[in-house]
């Protein structure tokens, strides 16, 4: 049996962040306008950060302010301390992202803090964005691996890990921000959250860098069928249309996964999605197309280039229209 898969598009915000070319917010309103007509229901929209660190992220506000207000959509502005959530708390926004690197070093390049201050700050912005009715996620960044202290040790992610959980979010993310994540690690963290019961959703974010992105999000959607546990029995993943994305303070970080190429796997795999419908791949591979016109710079998708070839087998039973 397959872990039933929730998809988060991170586009207009991840997938925004580390391209040269900054977008106005109407084109980037477009952009999460479109992605919503072709089946986007969870969307990083934003981001509530300092537009002189990150130019491609400012106007947070006025993007919210144009967005499609549909039932069913969610949308997800990424915070970092108490301000960035009182700025999301007055906007459509209906969930916070909060990111907590699970290194010293990332985390100083990252956010000029100490994890140890990032926890701190992290427990404020939680608390602002429950008291506005929103949901609360926490991405442990470089849980994979950090471009500043190298290989990860799992004791370091479980000691975040277990701060993070006082708080009791609603979800808890691991994030391969630099992509050199393989499927075991994929397996050993999801096991430190199931051996946690404060931890109530799980979510991966991962990253191409060394074309094992797909391949830890296959395992990921393969937790419960490998004899894992996942808390719901739902797993989230990120992924980012036409594959855009990384990452200005994590040097060589590459695109995210392609929403359009991982549908196309998880529906060749039969895996169940989260929520009513189905999210259009080709519809969102255009997507891509027409956002790498505007930015200059070609999808990393494969979906329009290689054609879809409609997989057959378990795609085409019930599993693959969702739950």
């Amino acid at each position: 049996m397959s872990t039933t898969v929730e998809l988060v598009e991170v586009g207009p915000r991840d997938g925004l962040q580390n391209e040269r070319r900054p977008l106005d917010t109407g084109t980037r309103a477009e952009l999460i306008t479109r992605l919503v007509a072709r089946g986007a229901r969870r969307v990083e929209a934003v981001s509530f950060v300092r537009p002189d660190l990150v130019p491609q992220m400012a106007g947070a506000e006025e993007v919210m302010a144009k967005v499609p207000r549909e039932p069913g959509v969610s949308y997800i502005g990424l915070v970092l301390n108490r301000r960035g959530a009182e700025r999301a708390a007055r906007t459509p926004c209906t969930e916070v992202n909060i990111v907590v690197p699970v290194t010293d070093a990332f985390c100083l390049r990252n956010q000029n803090l100490t994890v140890e201050a990032m926890l701190g700050h992290a427990a404020a912005a939680s608390q602002v964005a429950r008291d506005a009715g929103m949901r609360v996620s926490v991405t442990l960044a470089v849980a994979f691996g950090c471009p500043f202290s190298g290989r990860v040790p799992l004791g370091r992610v479980e000691k975040v890990l277990a701060r993070v959980a006082e708080s009791e979010p609603d979800e808890i993310a691991f994030a391969d921000t630099i992509g050199v994540g393989v499927p075991r690690q994929v397996r050993a963290l999801a096991a430190l959250a199931a051996g946690d019961t404060r931890v109530r959703r799980l979510r991966f974010h991962f990253h191409n860098t060394r074309n094992t992105g797909y391949a830890n999000a296959a395992a990921a959607a393969r937790l419960d069928a490998d004899g894992g546990t996942v808390p719901g029995g739902v797993v989230a993943l990120d992924a980012s249309v036409g594959g855009f994305g990384g990452c200005p303070f994590a040097p060589a970080a590459t695109g995210n996964i392609a929403t359009e190429d991982l549908l196309y796997l998880l529906r060749g795999e039969g895996v169940p999605l989260l929520g009513p419908g189905t999210p259009d791949p080709e519809g969102l591979a255009r997507v891509g197309s027409w956002l790498g016109d505007r930015l200059g710079s070609p999808p990393q998708g494969l979906l329009l280039r290689a054609g879809d070839f409609a997989p057959t087998g378990p795609a085409d039973g019930p599993a693959a229209t969702g739950n």
